[in-house]
């Protein structure tokens, strides 16, 4: 698959040589044009079809957080590219697809190129489709902590856990919901063999009670009861590929 991508950066010179780099290593991008800030980068997406943005954090004139804001309608993919560490967290909770750093690894870029293409895929496959799961079932139950002992829940029955620092709020089909002093992280080790993935750092979900997915910052799921979920740019590809 081809990907029409452009490059943000306000160094000429690491434009350049990501420029190289693709031209060398990732021969189905093509490098459709350049911007030295968001404002030029705002209006070359506005013209053209881009399939992938490789995004200095650090700008004049503001800064990839900015940029992301901004874009309406996000159809792309973004690969973040600095010299700050410091993002790596909320670059790859909410908004980018892959991290790379300064000086740039041949090896990484390679992978996040590869990522991307496997996100496009899967959409271009998903789209207008009904979404239909690998695992026809969610068997089985937990049990979760109360104060005075523990309650017995069917998997089948939980839509949604999500995260509150220590605490999890678990969300069933029959509209209630359940407060328990665990991590998400908690529930994501227990249910990861049952039918349940992790689309956000807030959120761990029953695949069988997806009804939808859609494109977007992001993209979002919409559950069978209606609710709309957020799932971020780093976990896309682990929510599609349970489905066929």
């Amino acid at each position: 698959m081809q990907l029409q991508c452009i490059l943000v950066d306000d160094e000429k010179n690491s434009r350049d040589i990501l420029r190289n780099y693709l031209a060398k290593y990732c021969k189905n991008v093509i490098v459709l044009d350049e911007a030295e800030n968001i404002h030029q980068a705002k209006k070359i997406i506005q013209k053209n079809k881009i399939d992938l943005v490789f995004l200095d954090v650090e700008m004049p004139f503001g800064n990839a957080f900015d940029f992301i804001e901004q874009v309406d309608d996000q159809d792309f993919e973004i690969v973040f590219v600095t010299a700050y560490n410091q993002y790596a967290k909320e670059a790859l909770n909410h908004h980018a697809a892959y991290y790379l750093t300064k000086p740039i690894s041949i090896d990484e870029l390679i992978k996040s190129v590869d990522y991307v293409v496997s996100i496009k895929e899967k959409e271009a496959d998903f789209k207008d489709k009904i979404l239909v799961p690998k695992i026809k079932t969610v068997n089985g139950k937990i049990t979760i902590p109360t104060q005075n002992g523990f309650e017995v829940l069917p998997m089948d029955a939980i839509l949604y856990a999500k995260a509150d620092d220590n605490y999890t709020h678990i969300y069933l089909k029959d509209t209630s919901v359940k407060l328990v002093s665990k991590t998400l992280k908690y529930f994501q080790d227990m249910l990861a063999d049952y039918g349940f993935v992790r689309i956000h750092k807030s959120y761990l979900v029953n695949v069988n009670a997806i009804a939808k997915y859609q494109k977007g910052k992001g993209g979002t799921i919409v559950l069978e009861n209606g609710k709309e979920l957020s799932v971020s740019a780093s976990q896309k590809a682990n929510l599609l590929a349970f489905f066929k």
